[in-house]
């Protein structure tokens, strides 16, 4: 059995307030794009010689530390203390680049917990996959049903939002990915958690032409500050069109949204990973 499990970008993403458990809660709409991976599932034959009941094989993009420690076999580990689970062999084909802020580690895993609830009958349903998958990552619940939602808490918490789809339909989303790697840890240092102006869930349900001057990204002055070539390419984005252009998550893809299918993206961004897509 296969699956496709697919990114996503930040609608705005404001950091509101710091817990005493230190995480930070937040504010932003999750957005899904087609920028897939591919998983698939099958039972492992009992005679096959494994040390572990989650055989994982990844291949594509190239990702680091060790298969084990995978979300996706995490989230396999996590159903079998509550479920009767057969060994399985696992392939993941990575194609949403690593450590990008596109949600992808997020995704595999929890189109993990929907292939093995579909597969072996296990009749989950979606409230409770969704709160398997907050245990892996705190933005894993929203790839459960991958559709566009308001983000409050850690990202866990979920408010749909159909009305985005309907708002972005007939526009196109340009992706750019640069070599750079942000550390989201050392990103928190440099926020200074406030209630933004103005809610992000309200901003998107504006024209899109207006949301360059209200729509923010609070990452993006402490990043941008490290690394301003990450500034360049959101500024490069404007330039060939974007009538929006933001980056997603801590980072250090960007993306931009246009109202024509951006044809020079990849010209223009020779060296760093890019994907088009109508949304």
């Amino acid at each position: 059995m296969i699956a496709f499990p697919c990114a996503k970008i930040n609608l705005g993403l404001n950091i509101v307030s710091k817990r005493a458990d230190g995480y930070h809660t937040l504010e932003t709409v999750f957005y899904p794009v087609p920028l897939t991976d591919a998983l698939e599932i099958k039972t492992m034959d009992e005679k096959f010689p494994s040390a572990t009941s989650c055989d994982l094989k990844i291949t594509g993009n190239g990702i680091d530390g060790e298969e084990e420690d995978n979300l996706v076999c995490r989230a396999y580990r996590l159903l079998a203390e509550d479920f009767s689970l057969p060994r399985v062999h696992t392939h993941l084909y990575k194609r949403i680049p690593a450590q990008a802020g596109l949600g992808g580690g997020s995704s595999d895993a929890a189109c993990m917990i929907k292939l093995l609830d579909e597969r072996f009958r296990l009749n989950i349903g979606i409230a409770e996959m969704e709160r398997y998958a907050a245990r892996l990552g705190a933005d894993c619940a929203f790839f459960i049903p991958s559709e566009p939602a308001f983000a409050t808490g850690i990202g866990e918490q979920l408010v749909p939002m159909s009305i985005v789809r309907h708002h972005l339909s007939g526009y196109f989303v340009g992706i750019v990915k640069p070599k750079v790697v942000v550390s989201t840890r050392e990103a928190f240092t440099h926020i200074h958690p406030q209630q933004p102006a103005k809610c992000c869930k309200d901003i998107v349900t504006q024209p899109v032409e207006t949301w360059r001057e209200t729509l923010t990204n609070d990452f993006e002055t402490p990043i941008f500050a490290q690394y301003p070539e990450l500034a360049d390419i959101k500024q490069q984005l404007y330039r060939i069109g974007a009538v929006y252009a933001q980056m997603s998550g801590s980072g250090s893809a960007l993306f931009g949204i246009f109202k024509e299918e951006p044809r020079i993206l990849s010209e223009t961004f020779q060296n760093s990973f890019t994907f088009t897509a109508k949304l």
